[in-house]
Protein backbone atom coordinates (compact mmCIF):
# COMPACT_ATOMS: atom_id res chain seq x y z
CA UNK A 1 0.00 0.00 0.00
CA UNK A 2 0.93 3.47 -0.45
CA UNK A 3 -0.13 6.36 1.51
CA UNK A 4 0.46 10.15 0.85
CA UNK A 5 0.41 12.65 3.51
CA UNK A 6 -1.36 16.22 3.42
CA UNK A 7 -3.23 15.49 1.00
CA UNK A 8 -5.46 18.29 2.11
CA UNK A 9 -2.23 20.60 0.76
CA UNK A 10 -1.44 21.31 -2.88
CA UNK A 11 1.80 19.48 -3.00
CA UNK A 12 0.05 16.49 -1.10
CA UNK A 13 -3.10 16.40 -3.56
CA UNK A 14 -1.09 16.56 -6.57
CA UNK A 15 0.87 13.60 -5.30
CA UNK A 16 -2.34 11.59 -4.59
CA UNK A 17 -4.20 12.29 -7.76
CA UNK A 18 -1.36 11.15 -10.25
CA UNK A 19 -0.43 7.83 -7.73
CA UNK A 20 -4.35 7.02 -7.88
CA UNK A 21 -5.93 8.23 -10.98
CA UNK A 22 -3.35 9.70 -13.73
CA UNK A 23 -0.25 6.55 -13.79
CA UNK A 24 -0.11 3.04 -14.55
CA UNK A 25 3.02 1.35 -14.24
CA UNK A 26 4.80 -0.80 -17.75
CA UNK A 27 5.12 -4.32 -16.20
CA UNK A 28 7.83 -4.89 -18.34
CA UNK A 29 10.32 -2.03 -17.10
CA UNK A 30 8.75 -1.07 -14.09
CA UNK A 31 8.78 2.44 -14.93
CA UNK A 32 5.94 5.08 -15.28
CA UNK A 33 3.83 5.61 -18.11
CA UNK A 34 1.33 8.51 -18.15
CA UNK A 35 -2.15 7.35 -19.14
CA UNK A 36 -2.96 8.52 -22.31
CA UNK A 37 0.32 10.43 -22.29
CA UNK A 38 -1.02 12.97 -19.90
CA UNK A 39 1.21 14.30 -17.17
CA UNK A 40 0.04 15.71 -13.89
CA UNK A 41 -2.14 17.82 -13.58
CA UNK A 42 -4.60 17.42 -11.59
CA UNK A 43 -5.47 20.81 -9.28
CA UNK A 44 -4.51 22.56 -11.64
CA UNK A 45 -1.59 25.57 -11.38
CA UNK A 46 -1.90 27.18 -7.43
CA UNK A 47 -2.98 30.51 -7.62
CA UNK A 48 -1.34 32.74 -5.21
CA UNK A 49 -2.69 36.39 -3.62
CA UNK A 50 -2.59 37.61 -1.07
CA UNK A 51 0.59 37.27 1.35
CA UNK A 52 1.75 34.64 -1.50
CA UNK A 53 5.66 35.92 -1.09
CA UNK A 54 5.24 34.17 2.30
CA UNK A 55 8.57 31.31 2.65
CA UNK A 56 6.96 29.15 5.19
CA UNK A 57 7.90 25.50 4.37
CA UNK A 58 9.93 25.54 1.51
CA UNK A 59 7.49 27.08 -0.53
CA UNK A 60 5.01 30.01 -0.80
CA UNK A 61 1.42 30.28 -1.78
CA UNK A 62 -1.99 31.44 -0.68
CA UNK A 63 -4.83 29.92 -1.88
CA UNK A 64 -3.60 27.41 -3.98
CA UNK A 65 -3.97 24.77 -6.51
CA UNK A 66 -7.59 22.63 -5.81
CA UNK A 67 -6.42 19.39 -3.58
CA UNK A 68 -7.58 16.42 -4.33
CA UNK A 69 -9.31 14.86 -0.90
CA UNK A 70 -10.15 11.74 -1.79
CA UNK A 71 -8.10 9.18 -0.09
CA UNK A 72 -9.88 5.50 -1.05
CA UNK A 73 -8.03 3.16 -2.32
CA UNK A 74 -7.01 3.34 -6.13
CA UNK A 75 -5.09 0.21 -8.07
CA UNK A 76 -2.05 1.49 -9.10
CA UNK A 77 0.57 -0.57 -10.34
CA UNK A 78 2.10 -4.05 -8.32
CA UNK A 79 -1.66 -4.37 -7.15
CA UNK A 80 -1.00 -1.55 -4.84
CA UNK A 81 -3.85 0.47 -3.30
CA UNK A 82 -3.43 4.26 -2.88
CA UNK A 83 -4.57 6.06 -0.45
CA UNK A 84 -4.66 9.81 1.34
CA UNK A 85 -3.83 11.00 4.52
CA UNK A 86 -5.04 14.39 5.97
CA UNK A 87 -5.45 15.20 9.79
CA UNK A 88 -9.50 16.33 9.08
CA UNK A 89 -9.29 12.05 7.68
CA UNK A 90 -13.00 10.27 8.00
CA UNK A 91 -11.26 6.88 7.28
CA UNK A 92 -13.20 6.45 4.69
CA UNK A 93 -12.67 9.27 1.76
CA UNK A 94 -8.84 9.92 3.75
CA UNK A 95 -7.15 8.16 7.01
CA UNK A 96 -7.08 10.39 9.77
CA UNK A 97 -3.07 11.43 9.96
CA UNK A 98 -2.50 14.42 12.25
CA UNK A 99 1.17 15.34 12.97
CA UNK A 100 0.01 16.93 15.81
CA UNK A 101 -1.45 13.74 17.14
CA UNK A 102 1.05 10.82 17.65
CA UNK A 103 -1.93 8.25 17.78
CA UNK A 104 -3.50 9.20 14.80
CA UNK A 105 -0.10 8.31 13.10
CA UNK A 106 0.28 4.50 14.82
CA UNK A 107 -3.27 3.62 13.53
CA UNK A 108 -2.95 5.66 9.79
CA UNK A 109 0.42 4.12 8.95
CA UNK A 110 -1.07 0.35 9.63
CA UNK A 111 -0.18 -1.75 6.22
CA UNK A 112 1.82 0.73 4.72
CA UNK A 113 4.71 0.02 2.43
CA UNK A 114 5.82 3.11 0.88
CA UNK A 115 5.08 6.24 2.72
CA UNK A 116 5.33 9.51 0.56
CA UNK A 117 6.13 11.72 3.72
CA UNK A 118 5.34 15.39 2.66
CA UNK A 119 7.23 17.40 4.76
CA UNK A 120 4.60 19.83 7.58
CA UNK A 121 6.66 23.22 7.42
CA UNK A 122 3.76 25.53 8.05
CA UNK A 123 4.81 26.44 12.18
CA UNK A 124 7.49 27.07 13.77
CA UNK A 125 10.68 24.80 13.64
CA UNK A 126 10.23 23.50 17.09
CA UNK A 127 6.82 22.31 16.20
CA UNK A 128 8.13 21.13 12.72
CA UNK A 129 10.98 19.27 14.15
CA UNK A 130 8.22 17.37 16.94
CA UNK A 131 6.00 16.67 13.67
CA UNK A 132 8.51 15.02 11.63
CA UNK A 133 9.86 12.88 14.71
CA UNK A 134 6.41 11.41 15.48
CA UNK A 135 5.98 10.54 11.78
CA UNK A 136 9.84 8.71 11.86
CA UNK A 137 9.10 6.74 14.80
CA UNK A 138 4.77 5.83 13.43
CA UNK A 139 6.83 4.89 10.27
CA UNK A 140 8.95 2.86 12.09
CA UNK A 141 6.74 1.42 14.43
CA UNK A 142 4.42 0.43 12.37
CA UNK A 143 6.69 -1.54 9.64
CA UNK A 144 6.53 1.05 6.70
CA UNK A 145 9.29 -0.46 4.42
CA UNK A 146 10.15 2.58 2.47
CA UNK A 147 9.93 6.17 2.89
CA UNK A 148 9.43 9.41 0.57
CA UNK A 149 10.19 12.44 2.28
CA UNK A 150 9.58 16.18 0.53
CA UNK A 151 12.88 17.73 2.03
CA UNK A 152 14.46 21.09 0.89
CA UNK A 153 17.07 21.82 -2.37
CA UNK A 154 20.54 22.41 -1.66
CA UNK A 155 20.30 26.53 -3.34
CA UNK A 156 17.79 26.34 -0.10
CA UNK A 157 20.54 25.65 2.33
CA UNK A 158 20.83 29.58 3.53
CA UNK A 159 17.27 29.92 4.21
CA UNK A 160 15.52 29.70 7.63
CA UNK A 161 13.34 26.95 6.67
CA UNK A 162 16.28 24.67 5.99
CA UNK A 163 17.36 23.50 9.54
CA UNK A 164 14.40 21.37 10.25
CA UNK A 165 14.52 19.22 6.79
CA UNK A 166 17.85 18.44 7.29
CA UNK A 167 16.99 17.09 10.48
CA UNK A 168 14.54 15.39 9.39
CA UNK A 169 16.82 13.52 6.61
CA UNK A 170 19.03 12.76 9.48
CA UNK A 171 16.06 11.26 11.33
CA UNK A 172 14.88 9.14 8.40
CA UNK A 173 18.67 7.81 7.62
CA UNK A 174 18.65 6.85 10.93
CA UNK A 175 15.28 4.55 10.81
CA UNK A 176 15.66 0.92 9.65
CA UNK A 177 13.36 1.45 6.74
CA UNK A 178 14.58 2.64 3.38
CA UNK A 179 14.52 6.09 2.53
CA UNK A 180 14.20 8.61 -0.48
CA UNK A 181 14.43 12.61 -0.15
CA UNK A 182 13.26 14.71 -2.85
CA UNK A 183 15.05 17.89 -2.56
CA UNK A 184 12.16 20.16 -3.73
CA UNK A 185 13.73 23.77 -5.09
CA UNK A 186 11.24 26.79 -4.54
CA UNK A 187 7.95 26.44 -6.11
CA UNK A 188 7.27 29.37 -8.78
CA UNK A 189 4.74 30.66 -7.17
CA UNK A 190 6.83 32.70 -4.47
CA UNK A 191 7.83 34.72 -7.84
CA UNK A 192 4.42 34.80 -9.28
CA UNK A 193 2.67 35.67 -6.00
CA UNK A 194 5.07 39.03 -5.55
CA UNK A 195 4.15 39.52 -9.04
CA UNK A 196 0.33 39.45 -8.07
CA UNK A 197 0.79 41.10 -4.99
CA UNK A 198 1.99 43.86 -6.75
CA UNK A 199 0.16 44.15 -9.34
CA UNK A 200 -2.32 46.62 -8.28
CA UNK A 201 0.43 49.09 -7.27
CA UNK A 202 2.22 48.66 -10.53
CA UNK A 203 -1.34 49.17 -12.56
CA UNK A 204 -1.61 53.23 -11.20
CA UNK A 205 2.08 53.65 -11.01
CA UNK A 206 3.78 51.68 -13.51
CA UNK A 207 6.31 50.53 -10.84
CA UNK A 208 6.85 47.11 -9.40
CA UNK A 209 8.39 47.43 -6.12
CA UNK A 210 10.28 44.35 -4.32
CA UNK A 211 12.86 43.60 -2.28
CA UNK A 212 15.07 41.31 -4.53
CA UNK A 213 17.95 43.77 -5.27
CA UNK A 214 19.53 42.37 -8.69
CA UNK A 215 19.39 39.20 -7.58
CA UNK A 216 17.61 35.74 -9.31
CA UNK A 217 16.13 32.81 -7.71
CA UNK A 218 15.23 29.24 -9.41
CA UNK A 219 12.02 28.48 -8.78
CA UNK A 220 10.03 25.01 -10.10
CA UNK A 221 6.71 24.44 -10.67
CA UNK A 222 4.71 22.18 -8.29
CA UNK A 223 3.11 20.26 -10.63
CA UNK A 224 6.51 19.34 -11.72
CA UNK A 225 7.51 18.36 -8.16
CA UNK A 226 4.75 16.24 -8.23
CA UNK A 227 5.36 14.82 -11.64
CA UNK A 228 8.73 13.69 -10.03
CA UNK A 229 7.03 11.87 -6.50
CA UNK A 230 4.55 9.91 -8.37
CA UNK A 231 7.21 8.53 -10.51
CA UNK A 232 9.58 7.70 -7.79
CA UNK A 233 6.63 6.31 -5.77
CA UNK A 234 5.21 3.88 -8.12
CA UNK A 235 8.61 2.86 -9.28
CA UNK A 236 9.72 1.79 -5.47
CA UNK A 237 6.11 0.10 -5.32
CA UNK A 238 6.86 -2.23 -8.31
CA UNK A 239 10.41 -3.09 -7.26
CA UNK A 240 8.91 -4.21 -3.54
CA UNK A 241 6.25 -5.92 -5.69
CA UNK A 242 9.17 -7.46 -7.65
CA UNK A 243 10.91 -8.66 -4.28
CA UNK A 244 14.00 -6.53 -4.88
CA UNK A 245 15.25 -3.36 -3.20
CA UNK A 246 14.17 -0.07 -4.88
CA UNK A 247 16.26 1.44 -7.62
CA UNK A 248 15.78 4.65 -5.42
CA UNK A 249 16.27 3.53 -2.29
CA UNK A 250 18.89 5.77 -0.47
CA UNK A 251 18.88 8.08 -3.14
CA UNK A 252 18.76 12.07 -2.90
CA UNK A 253 17.50 14.29 -5.65
CA UNK A 254 18.39 17.69 -6.08
CA UNK A 255 14.80 18.67 -7.77
CA UNK A 256 16.11 22.36 -8.62
CA UNK A 257 15.08 24.99 -10.90
CA UNK A 258 16.15 25.01 -14.43
CA UNK A 259 15.07 28.69 -14.74
CA UNK A 260 15.74 32.01 -12.76
CA UNK A 261 13.60 34.87 -12.15
CA UNK A 262 14.49 38.73 -11.25
CA UNK A 263 12.63 41.76 -10.51
CA UNK A 264 12.75 42.71 -14.08
CA UNK A 265 11.52 39.34 -15.49
CA UNK A 266 8.07 40.35 -13.07
CA UNK A 267 7.96 43.63 -14.17
CA UNK A 268 8.05 42.73 -17.70
CA UNK A 269 5.39 40.42 -16.93
CA UNK A 270 3.40 42.48 -15.13
CA UNK A 271 3.62 45.11 -17.99
CA UNK A 272 1.95 42.21 -20.53
CA UNK A 273 -0.85 41.80 -17.92
CA UNK A 274 -1.68 44.93 -17.36
CA UNK A 275 -1.33 46.73 -20.83
CA UNK A 276 1.33 49.27 -19.95
CA UNK A 277 4.75 50.08 -18.88
CA UNK A 278 6.11 48.35 -15.50
CA UNK A 279 9.44 48.68 -14.45
CA UNK A 280 11.12 47.23 -11.25
CA UNK A 281 12.24 49.17 -8.22
CA UNK A 282 14.26 47.52 -5.63
CA UNK A 283 13.48 48.53 -2.13
CA UNK A 284 15.63 48.24 1.22
CA UNK A 285 14.60 44.77 3.24
CA UNK A 286 13.29 47.17 6.40
CA UNK A 287 10.64 48.54 3.41
CA UNK A 288 9.48 44.73 2.83
CA UNK A 289 9.40 43.74 6.36
CA UNK A 290 7.10 47.03 7.22
CA UNK A 291 4.92 45.82 4.30
CA UNK A 292 5.14 42.19 5.78
CA UNK A 293 3.93 42.77 9.14
CA UNK A 294 0.83 44.66 7.83
CA UNK A 295 -0.84 41.40 6.29
CA UNK A 296 -1.48 39.66 9.39
CA UNK A 297 0.93 36.73 8.93
CA UNK A 298 2.58 34.70 11.33
CA UNK A 299 5.67 35.97 12.73
CA UNK A 300 7.40 32.71 11.49
CA UNK A 301 6.34 33.97 7.84
CA UNK A 302 7.89 37.25 7.94
CA UNK A 303 11.26 35.66 9.20
CA UNK A 304 11.05 33.33 6.71
CA UNK A 305 10.08 35.57 3.87
CA UNK A 306 12.76 38.45 4.67
CA UNK A 307 15.20 35.06 4.51
CA UNK A 308 14.38 34.74 1.17
CA UNK A 309 14.40 38.17 -0.16
CA UNK A 310 18.04 38.24 1.67
CA UNK A 311 19.13 35.58 -0.07
CA UNK A 312 17.90 36.25 -3.34
CA UNK A 313 19.64 39.86 -2.88
CA UNK A 314 23.03 37.92 -2.02
CA UNK A 315 22.69 35.42 -4.98
CA UNK A 316 22.55 32.57 -3.10
CA UNK A 317 18.93 31.12 -4.79
CA UNK A 318 20.45 30.03 -7.53
CA UNK A 319 20.50 26.79 -8.60
CA UNK A 320 23.63 24.39 -10.07
CA UNK A 321 22.80 21.00 -11.47
CA UNK A 322 19.82 19.75 -10.96
CA UNK A 323 18.48 16.02 -11.50
CA UNK A 324 14.76 17.50 -12.28
CA UNK A 325 15.09 17.12 -16.20
CA UNK A 326 16.29 13.67 -16.13
CA UNK A 327 12.69 12.59 -14.13
CA UNK A 328 10.44 14.59 -15.94
CA UNK A 329 8.87 12.60 -19.28
CA UNK A 330 8.85 16.17 -20.62
CA UNK A 331 10.69 19.69 -20.25
CA UNK A 332 9.81 21.35 -16.72
CA UNK A 333 7.02 23.81 -17.29
CA UNK A 334 8.46 27.18 -17.71
CA UNK A 335 8.10 29.36 -14.50
CA UNK A 336 6.51 32.33 -16.77
CA UNK A 337 3.52 30.28 -17.58
CA UNK A 338 3.11 30.22 -13.28
CA UNK A 339 3.65 33.89 -13.26
CA UNK A 340 0.91 34.76 -16.48
CA UNK A 341 -1.44 31.73 -14.40
CA UNK A 342 -1.54 33.69 -11.50
CA UNK A 343 -1.71 36.80 -12.69
CA UNK A 344 -5.13 36.02 -15.09
CA UNK A 345 -6.38 34.29 -11.41
CA UNK A 346 -5.90 37.95 -10.52
CA UNK A 347 -8.08 39.21 -13.62
CA UNK A 348 -4.61 40.15 -15.25
CA UNK A 349 -4.70 38.68 -18.78
CA UNK A 350 -1.28 39.40 -20.69
CA UNK A 351 -2.48 41.66 -23.71
CA UNK A 352 0.00 39.81 -26.01
CA UNK A 353 2.48 36.75 -25.77
CA UNK A 354 6.11 37.54 -25.95
CA UNK A 355 8.74 34.55 -26.79
CA UNK A 356 11.66 34.77 -24.41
Amino acid sequence: MILVTGISGGLGGLIHHGLSAHYDLDPATGGVAAAGGATVAGGGAASAGGGAAVAGGGAASAGGGAAVAGGGAAVAGGGAAVVGGTRSGDGVTARRIDFDDPASLTDGFRDVDVLVFVSAGYAEDDVVLARHGAVADAAEAAGVRHVVYTSLARSGEPLTIAPPHRWTEARLAAAPFEVTILRNGLYAEIPAGLAALGAATAAETGVFAAALGAGRMSTVAREDLADVAVRVTAEIQHDLAAGRRSRHAGRTYELEGVETVGGDDLAEALADALNRPVRYQPIPLSAAREALTGLGLEPYQVTHTLSTFSNVIAGNLQAGESDLPALLPTPPRPVRDQIVQTLAAAGHTPATTRTR
